[in-house]
């Protein structure tokens, strides 16, 4: 069987049950260095279990996904939340579901960034894995660092295609 999602666009509002947008048109600033620059705080929750430290990362896209997009595994974070922020504007397909024990296909949601949008998943938030449609594209990542394994997959039942305009 296979299941059709058709991403919707990326919104605070429609991402809070998985975690946050990370953008800054939704957000109230303060001055910093003599008023030369605004700074928007605060805009996603960096949350660590036991013992972990925050992990700051870049990733580089080496091979570029294709569209139709085909998903047939999710993975989560149990330990830590995980954002990505691109470092340049590109498009960003986003597949999650509820941060449950398990995952079933048709609980999954897909969206897509506005090209300027970061997002922050949720400890345990089920999700596909980062992909991108530009080789070279690079990624902020703030996560979880330690020792402990901090990723579980899942295979899903059905097959995944997600649909994006």
């Amino acid at each position: 069987m296979t299941i059709t999602l058709k991403a919707e666009p990326l919104t605070s509002d429609r991402f809070a049950p998985y975690g946050e947008v990370i953008e800054t048109s939704r957000h109230g600033s303060v001055a910093m260095n003599a008023a030369r620059f605004e700074r928007f705080n605060d805009l996603c929750k960096v949350d660590l279990m036991n013992g972990g430290h925050v992990s700051v990362s870049i990733a580089r896209c080496r091979t570029p996904t294709s569209l139709p997009l085909r998903l047939d595994m999710v993975e989560r974070h149990p330990l830590g939340s995980q954002a990505f922020i691109p470092l340049s504007p590109c498009k960003i397909v986003i597949v999650v579901a509820p941060p449950e024990e398990s995952v079933d296909a048709s609980a999954l949601r897909a969206f897509v960034s506005n090209g300027r949008q970061g997002f922050n998943y949720r400890r345990g938030t089920w999700h596909m894995p980062l992909t991108s449609f530009a080789a070279g594209q690079e990624y902020l990542i703030i996560d979880r660092g330690g020792t402990e394994s901090n990723c579980e997959e899942h295979t899903l039942d059905e097959v995944v295609l997600v649909e994006v305009d």
